[in-house]
């Protein structure tokens, strides 16, 4: 008799991957106020090679408003300020020669709007890689049958998955749920 273990095992490792890949998409989504993940895609030149800023600068945020990037070395500010300008956060980087700070604007009702709208889509691709796991366990499980698995386990196998995805389902929707609150507090 087939294991019906591995195929469940796979279907709940590729749902937990998107639930993650989620909260990393998520987490990029400027919500008006200072996040130092949203400077986590940012890649600076660093002697030949491209490096994310956390790993030539310090970064903190001193205030609820303000990014604080202090480089290890002097001559980075330039190329870090170049490469803030050139990627798509959305801010203007101000220098005073030993920092940089990034001003975080506060955001008007309409990109609120649009910044949960944005979220809502990066959450649907959640949902619908999370279908597709499920999708893919019970086809391998229909298959399994064919090859002299019994009916009655892959159904309670069916049963099983269709749990797990409601699971990462109920999750998507909270993380959903706490973007949102966050991008739409004034």
């Amino acid at each position: 008799m087939q294991d019906i273990k591995p195929y469940l095992t796979h279907a709940e490792d590729n749902m937990e991957a998107a639930c993650l890949f989620l909260d990393e998409a998520l987490a990029h989504i400027r919500a008006g106020k200072a996040n130092i993940r949203i400077l986590d895609g940012v890649k600076v030149e660093y002697y030949g090679a491209h490096v994310p800023i956390s790993n030539v600068a310090t970064i903190t945020t001193p205030d609820a408003k303000t990014i604080s990037i202090q480089p290890y070395e002097r001559a980075l500010i330039a190329v870090i300020e170049k490469a803030i300008l050139n990627s798509d956060v959305g801010i203007t980087p101000m220098n005073n020669g030993e920092t940089i700070r990034l001003g975080i604007p506060p955001l008007t009702e309409e990109r609120r709007r649009q910044l949960a709208k944005q979220s809502k889509a990066e959450c649907e691709d959640a949902k619908i890689s999370i279908r597709n796991a499920r999708r893919d366990a019970i086809e391998h499980m229909k298959k399994l049958v064919k090859e002299g698995l019994p009916e009655d386990v892959e159904k309670d196998a069916e049963v099983s998955v269709q749990k797990i995805h409601d699971k990462y389902i109920k999750k998507i929707d909270e993380m959903y749920a706490a973007k949102e609150k966050e991008i739409m507090t004034v």
